[in-house]
């Protein structure tokens, strides 16, 4: 049985060029960059012309700023951290409810450390609301920090205008954003429409490079110490030996990205539209987390009303589909996801909920047999549900109250 993957949001494949790409210096080039001999030295020079590539792709004409970590998590954690150390005056920080674990939890860490945070909501669709926003701003705010796009739900937050908010308000204020669900999906200029972001995090797995990479963008002036402490590596920001072959491969996938951008964003939005349109046709009672936003064009969350949402996983697993039903970074929690909590998704729909994800890979034969697969695996779950009216295939009349007894 082949395998359908419809989890990028979770990680990708590997992209054949980049694996390419990094073979040298996997074999024949493996020397230590920081070694003073001659094939060590090309090594380093490899690490700086992938360096100028990747900032080329932001538009940055400072190669320097961009500093290289294992993973999203890290670079948010330096980020964050990092900020807290250099500025000891200044004790509020800002972030949303809906953010990845890598930046919530180092967020509730400060605030057990005697930081104020303020966890700004958002509405039924996943939006923010920019009046909120500013009005949470105040003379004490030491840092913003706002994802770009969400993993779950693939809402796009309009970092241009909060950024820029910021800024207005008081340019003291650092703004970061944790960027790895939309870099190579959307246009992110850091001179240009994100010239008011001082920090950017992204990830290489999620854009076809390997797991083990990361980046974060500093813009120059930016006070913030180093997370990891060390050797002279990164020019003093982060200790440690590079991950040549990975640094050599982030930048190759950054490059694919670039060079197919258009056709790539047109195609992966058109499979996700059909999809979504074809299963609230063909399926009763369902919700489209996020579906009122701007939304990544390759990410569609569905919640089923009345079933559960591992059932549902299990079953398309079963059909060798690869699906998710939020974050794998907390796939192994009973607790229904925090995003769709704060979106005030009803009970009857919160566990429900399945993500489905796409990269150039997949294919509109991938998009048929989801098709073909999902709905019946949903009638037959509700089959077996007691809120469930199998006669006329729609929620009992009571089904509420039950509900609402059960729980």
């Amino acid at each position: 049985m082949s395998v359908i993957y419809a989890d990028n949001n979770a990680t990708t494949p590997v992209a054949p060029e980049v694996c390419e790409a990094m073979r040298p210096f996997l074999t024949d080039e493996y020397f230590n960059p920081s070694s003073m001999y001659e094939p060590a030295r090309r090594t380093a020079e490899a690490i700086n012309a992938a360096r100028e590539q990747i900032a080329g792709f932001f538009s940055l004409d400072e190669p320097k700023q961009i500093l290289f970590t294992s993973c999203a998590t890290e670079s948010n954690n330096a980020a964050i951290f990092g900020v807290a150390k250099a500025n000891p005056a200044r004790r509020h920080v800002i972030t949303t409810a809906v953010e990845h674990p890598a930046v919530l939890e180092v967020c509730k860490d400060l605030q057990r450390n005697g930081y104020d945070v303020t966890f700004l909501g958002v509405d039924s669709d996943g939006n923010l609301d920019a009046g909120e926003f500013v009005r949470a701003l105040r003379p004490d705010t030491l840092l913003v920090t706002v994802m770009h796009a969400n993993n779950e739900t693939g809402v796009v937050f309009p970092i241009e205008q909060l950024a820029r908010l910021t800024k207005e308000t008081d340019p003291a204020i650092i703004f970061h954003t944790d960027a790895t669900q939309s870099v190579g999906k959307l246009p992110i200029d850091l001179q240009g429409n994100f010239q008011h972001v001082d920090l950017l995090s992204f990830s290489g797995h999620k854009l076809h490079a390997p797991k083990g990479i990361g980046a974060l963008y500093i813009k120059r002036g930016t006070p913030c110490r180093p997370f990891l402490i060390g050797g002279h590596q990164e020019g003093g920001r982060r200790g440690g030996t590079e991950n040549v072959p990975y640094i050599i491969g982030l930048a190759k996938a950054l490059e694919l990205a670039a060079a197919n951008h258009e056709d790539e964003v047109a195609q992966l939005a058109s499979m996700r539209d059909r999809l979504q349109q074809t299963l609230e046709e063909r399926i009763p009672c369902v919700r489209i987390n996020g579906g009122g936003a701007p939304r990544l064009p390759n990410t569609l969350n569905i919640s089923s009303h009345y079933i559960e949402g591992e059932g549902m996983l299990y079953q398309l697993s079963e059909h060798g589909i690869c699906a998710s039903s939020g974050s794998a970074c907390t796939s192994g929690s009973l607790e229904p996801s925090h995003v769709l909590r704060a979106l005030n998704v009803p009970f009857t729909a919160v566990h429900g909920s399945v993500r489905f994800s796409f990269s150039r890979y997949n294919t509109e034969a991938d998009v048929d047999q989801i098709i073909d697969v999902f709905p019946r695996i949903v009638a037959n779950l509700r089959r077996l549900s007691p809120y469930w009216d199998n006669q006329n295939n729609a929620p009992r009349p009571d089904a509420d109250q039950l509900v609402g007894e059960t729980h």
